[in-house]
């Protein structure tokens, strides 16, 4: 049987009493979605997977996204992105990188990633065995809604432009990447997005922007654009809607990509090792 932890964040929970190595009947499944759907992020303590538990559990999701750098993807695994520090025979076994910026997953696609589903094998401590490296969320939905009833009323029916490009190259403080293929260029044109989307689940109405990837606001004087774009973000991260996930070895955390986003802490370098492991649910078009 289900139970929860609910955190103090206006999102974020902790399911307890499921092993997800096994075949999860549907009403529990059902349970667990709803959960997801409720808090945006929901996650699992002590789990055991394997590569193909994890992509087998993530599909009963949705369909799941192959990543545009498969050269950061586990071999033999097209679906699971490492994000990685560790090293191996001098090169790197992942993104060293990722989410250093708040960001949505996949946000730059013309039909966004509906969630992550991001499994820990090893999570860095530092001298007194406390975890590092860890994750902060934000919920676009109470962001939504603590608005001012004016600012609201501004920004309906407004559009963002989410560029892929802009995120990739940003200073990340760790040398600069390697310039993107033509290929990956031609699968990741600039796309236009609601600044306010619609939860195609919940109904519920959330910014959807970010600092990593929403580069302006589609059709608005530039100055006056980018003022806007900075108040909405700054207003968005605020503390009182983010919470604050502490990594374990073995959790498994489910991110709802629509209404949420996120942002990794870089408070760790080796020998401390960090491997973690994504999946990415395929989502929809937003309105």
């Amino acid at each position: 049987m289900l139970s929860i932890q609910r955190s103090t964040a206006p999102l974020a929970t902790e399911i307890r009493g499921v092993d997800l190595s096994r075949d999860l009947d549907a009403a529990t499944f059902r349970e667990i979605v709803d959960l997801f759907h409720e808090h945006e992020v929901v996650y699992f303590r002590n789990q055991k997977l394997t590569p193909d538990q994890h992509v087998a559990f993530s599909r009963r999701l949705g369909e799941l996204e192959i990543h545009i750098r498969q050269d950061c993807c586990r071999p033999g695994y097209p679906e699971l992105f490492v994000v990685s520090n560790v090293m191996e025979n001098g090169k790197p076994i992942g993104s060293q990188d990722a989410g250093l910026f708040w960001h949505s997953d996949l946000c730059y696609l013309k039909e966004p990633s509906r969630g992550s589903v991001f499994y820990a094998r090893e999570v860095p401590r530092d001298k007194r065995g406390e975890p590092l490296g860890d994750t902060l969320f934000a919920s676009g939905v109470a962001a939504y809604d603590a608005l001012p009833e004016a600012m609201k009323r501004r920004i309906a029916g407004l559009k963002a432009v989410n560029s892929y490009a802009q995120g990739y190259y940003r200073d990340r403080n760790s040398g600069p990447r390697k310039p993107l293929t033509e290929e990956q260029k031609t699968k990741t044109p600039d796309v236009e997005h609601p600044v306010v989307r619609t939860h195609p689940y919940t109904g519920r109405k959330c910014l959807f922007i970010n600092e990593g990837y929403t580069s302006r606001i589609v059709g608005l004087p530039e100055k006056e654009g980018a003022a806007l774009l900075a108040e909405l973000l700054a207003h968005s991260t605020q503390p009182r809607f983010v919470y604050r996930h502490r990594w374990q070895v073995g959790d498994l955390l489910i991110w709802d990509n629509c209404s949420t986003q996120h942002r990794a802490v870089p408070d760790y370098k080796l020998p401390q090792r960090r491997l973690m492991e994504r999946t990415t649910v395929r989502g929809s078009a937003p309105f």
